[in-house]
């Protein structure tokens, strides 16, 4: 898939743009603060319906604009496909081919894309909500409806910490909507950790081969998903179930002290060892990166295969971040078979063919020209 062509409307820094792109890479050059990783974050929101930075879409709005819009033409191996997504006070809406999609669940999906920015380098050292951010914007690209069940999983984990906050100190919960809740959060749960499990498998199969080339053959990566409750993959949905619903029985008094649900996939993590080594706790910040870059490398393929067509890749400000080599495998493997966007403050550094055919664009203070 590629994005032929994009248009922003009182978008961050931009007023009005219009530009187009390469089917190959396309690169925009500048000073930082000058307005890249607003149009790169801008493709990700026309993919995802949310922003990579932050939770608040207003801040998407040009300062003293009522409203802010992205819309753009997304060629699939079917054909053109027109996206477009506005956001208002009112709230947002995202349509596709011209028709508003009454779901954001609808409307992800249309358009799969792989960010890799500074931030992701902390993907393996960085706090577990990183990680669990990184395995539900993932497995939404490739399953729909996972961002369904994980938006109705979030709703009874709420509603089920207003209960314990109400009953916060107490010995007891005497509410049977408690039990309900806890019913009803326990069947959300399983889904949300089988679709984990489905897909680390996946991820695990590719980013193993790609980290052991990174590596010179020198270093074998595995990645495990570990659920806080201590879930099996190889169980079935009934024993998954009744084994959490005993640990919350077990946590239960603790639960009641802290006024929160203390087990579920909210508190579940990712680990990644190198030739059996906890790569977060003991390995070098080179092996970190070799890492967080064969995860991105291994999203590529991994939504490659799920989805039937290669994703855009968005390189913000990354290819500075890692040396020669990994910079040249990662140039090498998007090399003709990936449309790219890189933000850079130079390319000079950079000796590399697919740097040198690319599409320029250089971006002043919310200026772009080719």
């Amino acid at each position: 898939m590629r994005i032929d062509n994009l248009e922003l409307v009182n978008y961050r820094n931009y007023e009005s743009l219009k530009l187009d792109f390469s089917p190959g890479i396309n690169v925009f050059i500048g000073e930082n603060a000058q307005g890249k990783t607003n149009i790169m974050e801008s493709l990700y929101v026309l993919s995802m319906a949310k922003s990579h930075r932050t939770s608040n879409d207003k801040e998407l709005i040009r300062w003293d604009a009522e409203y802010g819009k992205i819309k753009a033409d997304v060629f699939r191996k079917y054909g053109k496909l027109p996206l477009e997504i506005s956001f208002s006070k009112k709230g947002k809406k995202a349509k596709v081919n011209h028709l508003e999609q009454k779901r954001l669940s609808d409307y992800v999906g249309q358009l799969n894309v792989v960010m890799f920015a500074p931030e992701d380098l902390h993907l393996v050292k960085g706090s577990p909500q990183i990680r669990r951010r990184f395995i539900d914007m993932e497995i939404g690209q490739i399953s729909p409806v996972y961002l369904h069940d994980l938006v109705n999983y979030q709703k009874l984990l709420k509603q089920r910490n207003h209960i314990l906050k109400q009953h916060y100190g107490k010995q007891a919960i005497n509410d049977v909507m408690f039990e309900v809740y806890t019913e009803q959060f326990i069947e959300a749960a399983v889904k949300i950790i089988q679709k984990r499990f489905r897909f680390m498998e996946l991820l695990q199969k590719w980013a193993e081969p790609i980290h052991h080339g990174i590596s010179r053959g020198l270093e074998q990566l595995e990645i495990r998903y570990q659920p806080i409750s201590g879930l099996k993959p190889e169980w079935t949905p009934a024993e998954m179930a009744s084994f959490l619903g005993d640990k919350l029985q077990e946590v239960k008094k603790r639960e009641l002290e802290r006024g929160v649900t203390l087990v579920g996939p909210h508190r579940d993590d990712l680990q990644f060892f190198v030739n059996g080594y906890d790569v977060q706790t003991y390995g070098s910040q080179g092996q970190q990166r070799t890492t967080a870059l064969s995860l991105k490398l291994a999203e590529i393929e991994l939504i490659k295969q799920e989805v039937g067509e290669a994703p855009v890749l968005l390189l913000d400000d990354v290819l500075s971040e890692l040396d020669d080599f990994r910079q040249s495998h990662l140039l090498n493997t998007i090399r003709g078979s990936v449309q790219t966007f890189v933000t850079t403050t130079s390319v000079d550094g950079i000796q590399h063919d697919t740097i040198q055919s690319a599409r320029l664009f250089e971006v002043t203070n919310g200026t772009v020209k080719e």
